[in-house]
């Protein structure tokens, strides 16, 4: 751990450039140094691995986005669970986490990869296990889940203290029961990234309207 909080320090804090265009837009990765590889971006930070140290994720916030002392909290509370990572070590700006190596439902959908029943029963399950550990899912969509080897697994956890209700994984588990199940079941297809694209915004223009 010495050693990777170390190339941390010297490779990557300095030299990754991480750039927060709009708050309710995934923030954009302007520089990745090498050996380090890019393993997704979302709204706060960056997660990036190193190919020596691939069992672990680092987790880099940006300039300016807030979130990274609830982050710790929330591992915390949460322990050891099979659906979430876990958090070794926490920095002023990044945490080190055990990865998850899987494909978000986004991709899946995207790739024309099926999403079991199995992983939706297994995201409920863990979802309501951090309900008993005091916390409030929030913010669970396509691209905080994924599935590996037909189980789920809960990527994201960062907004699991806001106390308002999120309606995000009942509205996913609806399209998926009453649209992506049945359409899976006659012709499992990819599905372009334009099109999930605008179906993300207009789901974020219906909630609102929703709320």
């Amino acid at each position: 751990m010495e050693k990777l909080l170390e190339m941390i320090a010297e490779e990557l804090l300095d030299r990754l450039e991480l750039e927060s265009v709009h708050p309710e837009d995934p923030i954009q990765v302007r520089n990745v140094p090498r050996p380090w590889r890019l393993l997704g971006s979302g709204n706060y930070a960056a997660v990036l691995c190193h190919p020596e140290y691939d069992k672990y994720a680092v987790k880099i916030y940006a300039p300016g986005r807030p979130g990274l002392e609830e982050e710790v909290e929330v591992y915390r509370r949460l322990g050891a669970h099979p659906a979430y990572s876990e958090m070794y070590y926490a920095g002023p700006d990044f945490l080190v986490l055990k990865r998850l190596r899987g494909v978000t439902f986004y991709d899946c959908i995207k790739r024309g990869i099926p999403i079991t029943d199995q992983a939706i029963r297994d995201i409920d399950e863990a979802l309501s296990y951090a309900v008993s550990r005091g916390l409030h899912p929030h913010d669970v969509h396509a691209k905080n889940v994924m599935t590996q080897d037909g189980r789920g697994l809960i990527v994201d956890i960062s907004d699991f203290l806001k106390q308002e209700d999120c309606t995000m994984w009942n509205d996913l588990k609806k399209a998926y029961t009453r649209l992506y199940r049945p359409l899976a079941s006659l012709w499992l297809f990819p599905v372009p990234r334009p099109v999930l694209e605008a179906v993300r915004k207009g789901y974020r223009l219906w909630r609102r309207r929703q709320s």
